[in-house]
């Protein structure tokens, strides 16, 4: 299984406790700022945003106008948040609490 190989990477490993380790949104600002590229950023935040207009009933098209992502992309959380292993919903649960 994928999140199998995943979790025996130690690099992925120290990556996550460092983002565990974060204590504030300006700590996250920081070191994703130092981390990554703009886009890189934009692209997981658009994704994100994607699954929590999908479970809220947006349309496809109402998501590619209000956030600019591909129907690729939609289709692809779609099936994250319907078949994956339930990431997106157990933070849209925390954060939306």
């Amino acid at each position: 299984m994928q999140l199998d190989k995943l979790r025996e990477n130690r690099s992925l490993t120290q990556l996550f406790e460092a983002i565990l380790a974060l204590q504030t949104v300006e700590e996250c600002f920081q070191f994703f700022d130092d981390l990554a590229t703009v886009n890189e950023i934009q692209s997981l935040a658009q994704r994100l945003e994607v699954a929590r207009m999908l479970r809220s009933g947006y349309t496809y098209n109402q998501i590619e106008s209000e956030t600019g992502a591909s129907t690729a992309t939609i289709s692809r959380v779609k099936r994250c948040l319907h078949y994956g292993t339930d990431g997106y919903n157990l933070i849209l649960d925390r954060i939306q609490k």
